[in-house]
């Protein structure tokens, strides 16, 4: 039986700072209660003791029986509360989900791709924030296909020291879709990133999530991979942490040797181009291409033979 009282609240403790995206509250569904939300406020920040230093991210004047309501909040914090001021107030609430980043995300900011798609397990579902363990329900969690060798890369934008790489299975069922992966981290396409160094191999592991440190390893590209025939690769989240970006600057100096005329500017152009396109194939792009000095056209000069000499055809 539900007991009045001043000032209730419900607090929500993340384990982490998180930036908070939204807040979905599900109100109960019965006529003759759903009133006891009325007046509620949500708030976000890290203040666990004094709840009202948070920061109010909505004020609820009520929300309809049995309804789902999303708040965007925005804000920064470990602890998300909902609170109903004044005396003799029953606070009740039927769900709270919480969706945002972990601070110090990198993958948040990444790029996505997978070897197939199963439906609308999209590859970017696996950082969305949401580590939507009960895929199935909540639709959170990237899949592929039955297939050999199934695979998904993370792109970070940047090369970066990777300290630890988490990594969340699903636990509404199929637990096993994720048995075997390895994570590799490095910054070669070669084989879609999959020939990268190893972090670590996961052994079978039930629904949660799992941290694998990874001892600063250096690369742009995150790939999980399960080798194998007829393998599905589920992911409902994954985090990666460390420091950078790691910035290098290299100068290279090659001398082309070409049967096209180079002192056509509009033929070294094209050698250029076709040199940058050959350098993104295996995974450099953030690259300049220029002439370091305009190139002479040689001709080779062919002596007439001799008169009794025989000519070579």
């Amino acid at each position: 039986m539900a007991h009045q009282e001043t000032n209730p609240w419900h607090k929500v403790d993340l384990l982490n700072e998180y930036q908070v995206k939204n807040v979905a509250i599900t109100n109960r569904d019965d006529l003759a209660t759903y009133q006891r939300i009325n007046g509620a406020v949500l708030r976000v920040g890290n203040f666990r003791d004094d709840i009202y230093r948070n920061t109010i991210c909505a004020e609820i004047p009520t929300i309809p029986s049995g309804v789902t309501e999303t708040y965007s909040c925005g804000m920064v914090g470990r602890y998300v509360i909902l609170h109903i001021p004044g005396a003799q107030r029953i606070l009740s609430i039927c769900e709270l989900d919480v969706n945002g980043q972990l601070i110090g995300n990198l993958a948040s900011n990444g790029s996505t791709t997978q070897s197939s798609t199963s439906g609308d397990w999209f590859a970017e579902k696996a950082i969305d924030g949401n580590r939507g363990l009960h895929g199935l329900r909540k639709g959170g969690c990237s899949s592929t296909l039955a297939e050999t060798n199934p695979w998904w890369r993370l792109d970070l934008s940047n090369v970066y020291n990777v300290s630890r790489v988490v990594v969340t299975n699903r636990n509404d069922c199929c637990v096993e879709q994720i048995n075997g992966a390895e994570i590799r981290i490095g910054n070669s396409l070669e084989n879609n990133g999959n020939n990268n160094p190893r972090c670590a191999v996961i052994p079978a592991i039930p629904g949660g999530s799992y941290s694998y440190s990874c001892g600063g390893m250096e690369g742009r590209y995150v790939n999980l991979i399960i080798p194998g025939v007829m393998k599905i690769l589920t992911l409902c989240e994954v985090e990666v942490f460390g420091e950078g970006p790691v910035l290098k600057r290299s100068i290279l100096k090659m001398m082309l040797n070409s049967k096209a005329d180079l002192t056509d500017q509009t033929m070294r152009e094209i050698i250029l181009e076709k040199l940058a396109s050959a350098l993104a194939d295996r995974g450099f792009t953030n690259v300049t291409l220029s002439w370091f000095q305009t190139p002479e056209r040689v001709i080779q000069k062919v002596n007439a033979p001799k008169r009794g000499e025989p000519t070579v055809c």
